[in-house]
């Protein structure tokens, strides 16, 4: 059963940190990636789909958004979908252990809004390159952080059964 989830954001563009985030997600657990958008490149979501080892060992199966940066997004999802990824712009909604999971960009606040107004379990948002772990309501708001343009690269791993939650940093080259 599915249960840890890796998420991650902000790559733009930067596809060997995008392939150590991924690396380091899998290492702790994740069975399903969420890009939470501002992927500007194919070389960012071939190095979400990668193959781990050498031998055919894909990486989890990865769903995304776009984000405000992504410009050619027809072009990036025709990759993307070529790759195996899900694109489920510009708002995703996932059931995961019994839990709701909404994720999106974070620049649109309708969208925010109308999932905390739905009371989802987690809603889950990139944009701000800031790490976020806040409760409103009964929804948990999470921003794993960037990995460009942020003090420290950072991941995250969501556990739902136990509602654990764990920031990763993602290791320099």
């Amino acid at each position: 059963m599915l249960k840890t989830i890796g998420l991650l954001s902000d790559s733009h563009g930067q596809a060997e940190t995008t392939l150590r985030a991924v690396k380091l997600l899998v290492k702790n657990g994740a069975q399903l990636l969420i890009h939470l958008g501002d992927l500007e490149s194919m070389e960012v979501l071939t190095a979400l789909a990668v193959d781990l080892d050498g031998q055919g060992r894909l990486s989890p199966p990865v769903h995304l958004v776009f984000g405000n940066v992504d410009a050619d997004k027809d072009l990036l999802s025709d990759f993307a979908r070529t790759l195996g990824i899900a694109v489920n712009d510009p708002v995703g909604r996932l059931e995961v252990a019994g839990k709701t999971l909404v994720f999106q960009h974070g620049d649109s606040k309708a969208w925010m809004k109308k999932a905390l107004s739905e009371g989802v379990d987690y809603l889950c948002h990139g944009h701000t390159h800031v790490p976020r772990d806040e409760r409103i309501g009964r929804t948990r708001v999470i921003n794993p952080g960037a990995l460009f343009r942020a003090q420290k690269h950072t991941v995250a791993i969501l556990e739902v059964p136990e509602d654990r939650l764990q920031l990763l940093a993602v290791p320099e080259e």
